[in-house]
């Protein structure tokens, strides 16, 4: 079902942007992982709207409920639901896009595959569907960090033509140093001047996330088609925005021979490892023990404030201004996205190579 990831670690997220709540069932948790209800909060609190004066103003806590799958702060190793409500709403900002849709959104696409549209909001094309996602995803990093010791950092790598300068991977503390979630401080100043005038022209912003995953062992990953790097480009691709996915060198490994590309292995009989990493931590779809690296690029987000060429439900001809409060650039707000959906993908494949070695 389009609604389900995950194989070990499966999740099944629901609710619509403006209907009564969201939220995601986790099955294939382990019991005695201990998860507080402060935990969960703390990752959809960088996710929520409303956190900065570059984001959408909406107004929403975003407080989660933990519905089932945990008791006295412990996971029993059943299903985990957890539940957000939808507060601020303001359906009456898409009256209009009910009868129209608007450019580069989902609203023509749907409505041509299921015959109706949530005209409200996006429905499960919203940005809003993440709440599941990453409220999963954090039960998956405290999962992947007691079990394994792996940790996954994303930050926003580029901003439009701003692009940061970041040696090695940053810590949680200098991603969420400023506003922007750049660890470069002179760039991400850059990158708030640049969205903050663009929003006042009615306008918006893409531009790149760069994530690293560390501690990770080698042998996690599934060939042929479950290969960890396809695994993770699918999770990518798949959150609102994202169009493009590269892992390692990624297209720049095009520019090098492959003398320069290759990376040595080195070892002291007991670890092994590499001396360069263009392959971003994998090989033959497999984690190597290297860190694991890739990068998304986000498009700019597709509401703007200015009128545009579009079609009605009847594929009429007409024009359609931007409403409502939307990101100027989903950047900041989809590094805890990038986080979580990295974590699932890890965690579901740990899970599975501890499965087969049980």
């Amino acid at each position: 079902m389009s609604s389900v990831f995950g194989e070990a670690f499966r999740i099944s997220t629901f609710g619509e942007s403006h209907g009564a709540g969201v939220g995601v069932v986790i099955d294939g948790c382990p019991s005695l992982l201990e998860i507080s209800v402060d935990e969960i909060q703390a990752e959809l609190d960088r996710r929520r709207p409303g956190q900065s004066k570059i984001t959408t103003q909406r107004k929403e806590e975003d407080k989660v409920q933990i519905l089932s799958g945990v008791q006295d702060g412990v996971t029993l190793g059943t299903p985990i639901a957890l539940l957000v409500m939808n507060k601020d709403q303001r359906s009456r900002d898409y009256d209009e896009m009910q009868a129209k849709h608007r450019p580069s959104h989902a609203d023509f696409t749907y409505h041509e595959k299921y015959g109706i549209k949530a005209s409200s909001g996006g429905g499960r094309a919203s940005a809003r569907e993440t709440i599941g996602r990453v409220a999963a995803g954090a039960v998956a990093q405290k999962l992947l960090k007691h079990l394994w010791g792996v940790e996954v950092t994303s930050w926003v790598q580029q901003v439009k033509e701003i692009d940061a300068a970041v040696a090695g991977t940053p810590t949680r503390e200098q991603v969420e140093a400023n506003i922007v979630r750049c660890p470069d401080q002179d760039a991400a100043e850059q990158m708030i001047a640049l969205i903050e005038s663009t929003r006042k022209e009615g306008d918006s912003l893409g531009g790149i996330i760069s994530c690293h995953a560390t501690g990770v062992p080698a042998g996690w990953g599934e060939p042929v088609f479950d290969k960890l790097e396809a695994e993770l480009a699918k999770a990518m691709l798949s959150l609102p925005a994202c169009k493009g996915f590269e892992s390692g060198s990624g297209f720049a490994g095009t520019q090098m021979t492959g003398r320069e590309h290759n990376d040595p292995f080195r070892g002291d009989g007991t670890e092994v490892w590499t001396t360069q990493n263009n392959s971003g931590g994998i090989q033959g779809g497999i984690s190597n023990g290297m860190p694991i690296t890739f990068r998304c690029a986000f498009k700019p987000t597709a509401t703007i404030l200015h009128e545009q060429d579009t079609v009605d439900v009847d594929k009429q001809n007409t024009t359609l201004a931007g409403k409502g409060r939307h990101d100027p650039c989903v950047l900041p707000r989809a590094v805890p996205m990038v986080d979580a959906m990295a974590a699932l993908v890890l965690v579901d494949h740990a899970l599975r190579s501890q499965r087969r070695s049980n």
